[in-house]
């Protein structure tokens, strides 16, 4: 479902209002909210906005869980860190307990820091499917989202949930969902706003499935939702704006 709006401020409550709504639901149907987050700065001013007056009170964050759709192989306390950004804009705001949020360990090689948080996930689920309830997710200029890049190898992956991958483009090791976990999820939310994501927007949408080239395609849940939530400049390039 394709949802647009005029300026980011008016997508960024509308999103933050769907996260409540959706949060309040799981926390009274399982006692918990599990919550995949997306790194950059475009989440960044939802997480901002959770923490103020007009939301910290608006969900029982003592039953949230945080999770990272995918992180950057640096420290946790490093700059490009996603963790270090989401606990600066969210978790010390909204006083989140640390056993509540579940960091990628960086201080691992590579495939360890993955291997270590597809067991992580798996324990947290006590042995059922690993399905989120909400995963947010972002879309890169190039079509990218979490670190599904072009032209990779974690693009066809089948049997991890969580891969580490090297990416060319950025000269960097990520660690990242795979699009089978994230299609799991039961509600999946691309956050995507301004005009330099406007091109990649008419790829992912409008384009005959190219997923080397445009990896967003991959996200095509069997059994959960799919929304975009999308400014108008963002939005500006499809046709007749949906």
């Amino acid at each position: 479902m394709l949802h647009i709006y005029k300026t980011p401020d008016l997508l960024l409550s509308a999103l933050a209002d769907f996260v409540v709504e959706r949060a309040i639901d799981s926390i009274k149907s399982s006692g918990r909210f599990n919550f995949a987050l997306s790194g950059g700065s475009s989440p960044k001013r939802l997480y901002d906005l959770f923490a103020t007056d007009a939301y910290r009170n608006s969900i029982d964050w003592t039953r949230v869980y945080f999770f990272f759709g995918d992180e950057r192989y640096v420290p946790a306390d490093h700059s490009s860190s996603n963790f270090l950004m989401a606990k600066k804009s969210l978790f010390t705001p909204l006083n989140i307990s640390e056993d509540q949020i579940f960091a990628v360990d960086t201080s691992h090689s590579p495939s360890e820091s993955a291997v270590d948080y597809e067991h992580r996930l798996r324990k947290h689920f006590k042995g059922d499917p690993c399905r989120f309830d909400v995963i947010l997710l972002g879309l890169g200029d190039n079509s990218h989202t979490a670190s599904l890049f072009p032209h990779t190898s974690v693009l066809h992956e089948t049997q991890a949930l969580v891969k580490e991958i090297y990416v060319q483009e950025v000269n960097m090791y990520r660690i990242t969902f795979t699009a089978p976990l994230i299609n799991d999820a039961h509600c999946i939310a691309f956050l995507v706003y301004g005009s330099s994501k406007a091109e990649a927007l008419v790829h992912v949408l409008k384009d005959p499935t190219n997923v080397e080239v445009y990896p967003a395609q991959l996200i095509k849940p069997d059994r959960g939702e799919l929304h975009w939530f999308v400014d108008g400049p963002a939005a500006a390039a499809l046709d007749n704006g949906a």
